[in-house]
């Protein structure tokens, strides 16, 4: 369906969400959307593929990037992660430097981007986060937020500074004001029902690999890899009245992958049944998924291992 708001005036472009790991941009992003298009945990480099999110206004669109965080690599997965991000900085028509509103100093994660941003001439909206934490507090919430901005806009020149919560919904419409103004004038780049650019079958591995995260702890999050063997929904087999998924999660060690099949396949089950309740919301079908585990050594480290799994282009 074509965008009936796309005429003269309509304004459409590309914002990228830049931040270290773990400061909220996945999170701000399905909050925008109300939709879950980004997996999210408390484990950084949780975000591994550059997705392209679509808001839709009156008379604009904004596609948003939510991006791999930018930090110091440590194997080839690492290095795929920060090349994605900073590629999408030069394509971008604003870019959304995300931090969090405790932030006392410079973080070393923030130095290797400010110097990433510095070299960029995309314009820099500084997007505090989490100003929820500071505002609810007695006294001081306003010089705090304050003194953050402060902070950045030494380092940095900004067009502008938004506060915002994406836990709890605050200062999103004075984001998107902000934003609006830097989308050039053009028509849409996505008709107006697509949501993500990445298929359902790409967020249902991804759901998966949240679920892992959650579930495990220590080095086994990193080492995780989802990849979706077969894919067969009601949409396309009309016949069907479960949508049936095949998956199998990649580790990198045998003892990985005991922690991820827990004591008697616990681990495992309850991986699978968290997964299988976000699957069915996203796609409205009750899901059949069939979940495998294997070991692949040092995938991280091996190109055709990361073009496999889809997080470098061939």
């Amino acid at each position: 369906m074509s965008n009936p708001f796309a005429g003269i005036g309509f304004r459409a472009g590309n914002v990228v969400l830049a931040g270290r790991p773990n400061v909220g941009k996945s999170s701000l992003i399905n909050r925008l959307l109300d939709y879950k298009v980004s997996i999210v945990s408390e484990k950084p480099q949780t975000t591994r593929n550059v997705i392209r999110c679509v808001y839709n206004g009156e008379d604009f669109q904004i596609v948003f990037t939510d991006t791999p965080g930018i930090h110091l690599p440590k194997h080839k997965l690492g290095r795929t992660l920060v090349d994605a991000a900073v590629e999408s900085l030069e394509e971008a028509d604003l870019v959304c430097y995300v931090v969090e509103a405790e932030d006392g100093r410079v973080a070393s994660e923030d130095e290797e981007i400010l110097a990433v941003l510095a070299k960029v001439r995309t314009p820099v909206l500084l997007v505090v986060n989490k100003c929820d934490v500071v505002l609810d507090r007695k006294g001081g919430g306003e010089a705090a937020l304050a003194a953050v901005r402060s902070l950045y806009e030494a380092r940095l020149s900004l067009c502008g500074a938004v506060f915002v919560s994406a836990k709890m919904g605050r200062g999103l419409d004075t984001l998107i004001a902000a934003i609006r103004p830097h989308l050039p004038e053009g028509p849409p780049f996505y008709d107006e029902d697509i949501l993500v650019d990445r298929p359902e079958k790409f967020i249902a591995a991804e759901i998966i690999r949240e679920k892992v995260l959650l579930t495990t702890h220590r080095e086994v999050p990193h080492s995780v890899a989802v990849e979706i063997e077969e894919y067969k929904s009601p949409d396309e087999y009309p016949e069907r009245d479960v949508l049936f998924i095949r998956a199998t999660i990649y580790v990198e060690r045998e003892g990985q992958k005991r922690i991820v099949i827990g004591d008697a396949g616990a681990r495992l089950k309850e991986i699978g049944r968290r997964a299988r309740m976000d699957i069915e919301t996203l796609t409205g079908h009750k899901v059949y998924l069939d979940l495998w585990i294997k070991v692949r050594k040092d995938w991280r480290q091996s190109d055709a291992d990361l073009r496999m799994l889809g997080i470098r282009e061939s």
